[in-house]
């Protein structure tokens, strides 16, 4: 019986200290420490304060960039809707305090006047059929040096590569000495067919660049379904291309209806587009700022509207390329 008492009394803790001899050590953790619990928020707390520090410069930053931009912008709005004589008198930014000097005079004025409202109309005339001829013609062209087998591709290519570097100014003469001879100098034709050639070699280089990227895969599996070749284009590889197609219409009509040089030289009285109007205004006016300061706005403000427009395509485009 004392034997047996001895074990129960025994028994126990010898298998305590079995299991406690079993038990692997326990190493000191910094993490479980109060010490470490409180830095790890501490540190996680500093790292996220220098990148709002950082967010809140780069926010700084582009506000301050967007006020520079736009004070020329609302400058020369201001300037366009005050009389000549407040102009001549104050600056533009006396109309912040007293907007009585604003009215729209100066535009109802630039509108009856027939040269500008022409010059208006010979300006879209010009940047939309160059827009659309460059886009399609390059978008047709690109798809076939992309994905099309024919002979003298590479070569064909490489002359279009090298027309990139051909300065507009090296052709102004003998192109005008051409549309001379075929009766197109001076005509707004004229002007698009000239835009339309010297934006081919840019836009053809871009858009056969992007459509290089589509997978072969894909045009190799529409192919084996029986699409043909316009189908694949129309359906497959025009979608894809959007942003690309977005971003090179956005340039191009910019570049068409900013331009003064080639529109001053090929086209005449009846045909100059809205920048030689201004240019005549004011040279002809010299410092006429309520026809120049209104006209300038307008031929402006079109720009805009159209850039805001295809904003998300644009963005799209740019960012394709460094996704690829």
């Amino acid at each position: 019986m004392s034997g047996h008492n001895t074990v129960e009394r025994h028994g126990p803790s010898r298998r305590t200290a079995t299991v406690r001899a079993a038990d692997p050590p326990r190493l000191p953790s910094s993490a479980s420490s109060p010490s470490s619990r409180t830095s790890a928020p501490g540190r996680r707390r500093g790292g996220r304060i220098p990148r709002l520090l950082g967010s809140s410069a780069v926010q700084g930053v582009l506000i301050l960039v967007a006020l520079v931009w736009i004070t020329p912008l609302a400058g020369l709005l201001l300037s366009s809707m005050r009389s000549e004589q407040d102009n001549a008198t104050e600056g533009w930014w006396t109309a912040l305090t007293d907007p009585s000097q604003l009215s729209l005079d100066n535009y109802t004025a630039l509108l009856r006047d027939s040269g500008i409202g022409a010059a208006f109309w010979n300006t879209v005339l010009i940047s939309v059929p160059t827009t659309v001829l460059v886009v399609v013609i390059a978008a047709l062209a690109g798809y076939a040096f992309a994905w099309l087998e024919f002979p003298g591709r590479d070569g064909v290519f490489l002359v279009v590569v090298g027309l990139l570097v051909v300065p507009v100014q090296i052709g102004l003469l003998p192109v005008a000495k051409l549309f001379g001879a075929v009766g197109l100098f001076g005509t707004i034709a004229g002007v698009v067919l000239f835009h339309v050639a010297y934006g081919l070699p840019f836009a053809i280089f871009l858009l056969r660049n992007y459509f290089a990227e589509i997978p072969r895969e894909m045009l190799e599996a529409a192919r084996m379904d029986g699409g043909s070749e316009w189908r694949i284009f129309s359906r497959l590889v025009l979608p894809l291309g959007r942003p690309a197609i977005a971003s090179l219409a956005i340039f191009q009509f910019l570049w068409v209806w900013n331009d003064m040089l080639v529109a001053l030289l090929f086209a005449d009285t009846a045909s100059q587009p809205l920048t030689v109007a201004l240019q005549s205004q004011m040279r002809q006016f010299g410092s006429n700022i309520g026809v120049l300061a209104p006209g300038a706005f307008l031929s402006l403000v079109v720009p805009l509207v159209v850039f805001f427009a295809f904003q998300r395509h644009f963005v799209q485009g740019v960012m394709a390329g460094s996704v690829k």
